[in-house]
């Protein structure tokens, strides 16, 4: 079985041998043996085939081409070792961070692929780093700050040396099909084999370089600060999530206080009306009261359900695990900061302002790349290049040039200037939205602070109403045991009391809510 370079080299011997025994009659077949050469050739490979042709040089199987090894051996053996050698292993790119952001794209068949067969208690804090862990907000702002280191370097090549290598394998005669075959001679095919390194380097490109650089680190200093922006609102909502559970978790707790409190008057009324001291409609009356006590115990237990598929879906877990609250309810803490203080912090550590300020200088960066589009560029250019032909006697033939090249575009139809006035229009809107976000972060702050200090006062205020409440329902019980209260007395002391009791839950989570609120404006994680 011939191998592609031996076919071709009999193909290429088989149509010298045409061209001297049919010099006036050459046939067009030839040629087109010829083509399928080239054709092979390519599919074979540049540098094998180098190396095969100077192998058959050196094997003497053609009595021209011994002739001309015998001539030219360094040639030869120069020729076979630059063609021969194993290209290094290109270097692996650097890796990404440990970062896996798993894409199932197959959707459940069964009810039992999406049956809760789980339930996990965790706390907040659990909560917070299951959520930085696997939410996808946060793993695409993560993923973002290396595609930006990666610009840097991108925009540093451009500062460097650039090779490169370049060959080609030609064959070519006079005419194929049309022409004067009269006029054919021995040497109208030739096959030869070129290649060439090149060098360039910039010394001179007023300044778009290293503004490039600059820029490409600018938009690393804004995705670090997207990242603590996206960290502190997947923070905020995963405590949101997390207080909304234990509202829910609260209010089973007080419908099922209230489902209590509407048996036990149920039960007074029926005795009352056994010793023959109460009415039907007493007994009616407590009846619809426990009727409403359990429809609200149903919906309680409904937002309970929605309340922990809502967090399930923040911290971007396995949708077949329940989670509860491990938290209870009750005051997270104190804020030790003044208002003046709190508006100052936020200023300093909040990302929102500072990013408008490294869009800022990245659009007064990409104005100098701008202008310098039509300003002379200078090169240090140089190459070296090595050619033989293959169906002749000559040897490698080596060329070499150094020079300088001059780039300058001085007339572009005002695309420079148009692009640097586009980004002198940004700078400015990056300004104002500086001031804009500057005010907006000053108004969360504010409105964090004042509705912390009133959901304190609340705490204390529903925390009387609440002791008051049970000691109301406890006569409105002694009052109508007694037969000198009604009923009515009764039901409105337990709706007071559950009131009561929903009103501290409520003041406990508003000033939780509050104060993480106002941590969240002012980058504090305490």
């Amino acid at each position: 079985m011939l191998t592609p370079i031996e076919l071709i080299y009999m193909l290429n011997s088989r149509i010298v041998s045409l061209v001297k025994r049919h010099e006036r009659h050459r046939q067009p077949t030839a040629r087109m043996q010829s083509i399928c050469a080239i054709v092979l050739l390519n599919f074979s490979g540049w540098g094998f085939a180098t190396a095969r042709a100077a192998a058959v040089e050196d094997a003497g199987s053609d009595r021209s081409l011994r002739h001309r090894s015998t001539q030219s051996p360094r040639a030869s053996r120069s020729l076979i070792a630059q063609k021969t050698t194993t290209p290094p292993t290109p270097t692996a790119p650097p890796s990404s961070p440990n970062i896996k952001l798993p894409n199932e794209l197959n959707l459940p068949k069964t009810g039992g692929e999406v049956r809760i067969t789980g339930s996990q208690a965790i706390t907040l804090q659990q909560a917070i780093e299951i959520a930085f862990r696997n939410n996808r907000q946060v793993q695409v702002a993560r993923l973002g700050v290396d595609r930006s280191r990666q610009s840097i370097n991108l925009a540093q090549s451009a500062q460097s040396v650039r090779v490169g290598l370049q060959s080609d394998l030609t064959n070519a005669g006079s005419s194929l099909i049309f022409g004067n075959n009269s006029a054919l001679t021995t040497n109208s095919s030739s096959t030869s084999v070129n290649g060439a390194a090149s060098a360039k380097y910039t010394i001179l490109d007023a300044g778009r370089n290293q503004s490039s650089v600059r820029a490409a680190e600018e938009q690393v200093r804004y995705d670090q600060l997207d990242l603590v922006r996206v960290e502190q609102q997947v923070r905020s909502l995963v405590i949101t999530a997390y207080y909304d559970l234990q509202a829910a978790d609260s209010s089973i707790i007080i419908s099922q206080a209230s489902v209590r409190d509407a048996t036990r008057s149920l039960s007074d009324a029926q005795l009352q009306e056994r010793a023959g001291v109460g009415t039907r409609f007493d007994i009616l009356t407590a009846q619809v009261q426990l009727a409403t006590a359990n429809q609200n115990l149903t919906n309680a237990q409904s937002q309970q359900q929605t309340a922990r598929k809502n967090l399930a879906q923040i911290l971007v877990v396995d949708n077949n695990t329940e989670f509860t609250a491990a938290d209870a309810v009750r005051e997270l803490g104190t804020w030790k900061y003044s208002l003046e203080d709190s508006i100052i912090l936020a200023f300093k550590n909040r990302p929102e302002a500072e990013q408008q300020l490294s869009l800022r200088r990245s659009s007064q960066q990409q104005q100098n790349i701008a202008s310098a589009a039509n300003a002379a560029q200078v090169d240090l250019v140089g190459s070296y290049g090595l050619g033989k032909t293959l169906t002749t006697s000559t040897s490698v033939r080596d060329t070499y040039s150094v020079g300088v090249q001059l780039t300058w575009n001085f007339l572009d139809g005002g695309a420079a200037a148009a692009n640097t006035n586009i980004q002198r229009v940004n700078e400015t809107i990056y300004e104002n939205q500086f001031t804009s976000t500057r005010n907006q972060i000053r108004y969360q702050v504010e409105q964090a602070y004042f509705s912390l200090g009133s959901s304190q006062k609340n705490i204390a205020t529903s925390t009387q109403a609440l002791t008051q409440a049970e000691e109301s329902l406890k006569l409105a019980r002694l009052r109508f045991q007694a037969g000198v209260g009604t009923q009515t007395d009764v039901i409105n002391a337990q709706t007071a009391l559950a009131t009561a009791r929903g009103n501290r839950v409520t003041a406990i989570l508003n000033y939780n809510r509050a104060l993480a609120n106002l941590r969240t404006a002012t980058v504090v994680n305490e």
